[in-house]
């Protein structure tokens, strides 16, 4: 009999979840999962998009948008086997953005976002004046567009003048310029000036 009465009390108890609680539990876990897999799938979006903005900036910093074009000419001007200027002409390279070409010069002097530098074994010049000429086609700002070409001009290099080298530059003396523009690639041009200095030299 007690077991019959026992049989009877589980029967009796009816108790448990029911359809509703189910459906909120289901949901709940539901809910949780979908937040959860938008804060995975919003991390990942936001990292690759970060990786994406590094990968352009690194191709903007290593992508040279301006290019020499021609020689570099040096001038002994006073023809005492020292070399007091250096001509260089420039233009954008292929799809390249405008540049400030605004010279360290006369009254824009300090103003130039174009940096030049000289270097030997000697020394190391940072930031020399320099002035602009408009070759060709151009309009009258400083800014190089397509189909323009600037002659820059590093004059007064002997000692004792503004840009002056200490020691000068004179024959069989390897040297480097450097242009650094505000955005790209610098340019490094390494010449060897000649055994003999003349009053015009073509370094190609």
């Amino acid at each position: 009999m007690s077991k019959v009465r026992e049989m009877k009390n589980i029967y009796r108890n009816e108790s448990g979840i029911t359809g509703l609680e189910t459906a909120i539990i289901l949901i709940a876990f539901v809910v949780v999962a979908a937040v959860f897999a938008y804060t995975v799938l919003s991390a990942g979006l936001f990292s690759s998009q970060k990786s994406q903005e590094a990968v352009y900036d690194a191709l903007d910093e290593t992508r040279s948008t301006i290019q020499p074009s021609g020689s570099m000419i040096l001038y002994d001007a006073d023809n005492n086997e020292s070399v007091d200027r250096i001509d260089i002409t420039f233009k954008l390279a292929m799809n390249g953005e405008p540049m400030d070409f605004t010279p360290n010069s006369g009254t824009t002097a300090g103003q130039n976002l174009m940096i030049i530098c000289y270097q030997d074994a000697s020394q190391w010049k940072k930031d020399m004046e320099w002035s602009l000429t408009k070759l060709g086609y151009s309009d009258s700002d400083n800014l190089m567009e397509n189909d323009e070409s600037f002659l820059i001009t590093i004059a007064n290099l002997e000692s004792g003048t503004t840009n002056g080298l200490n020691p000068d530059l004179q024959r069989n003396t390897t040297f480097a310029i450097e242009v650094k523009p505000p955005q790209g690639a610098a340019i490094l041009m390494e010449r060897t000036t000649p055994r003999e200095i003349d009053m015009v030299m073509n370094l190609h």
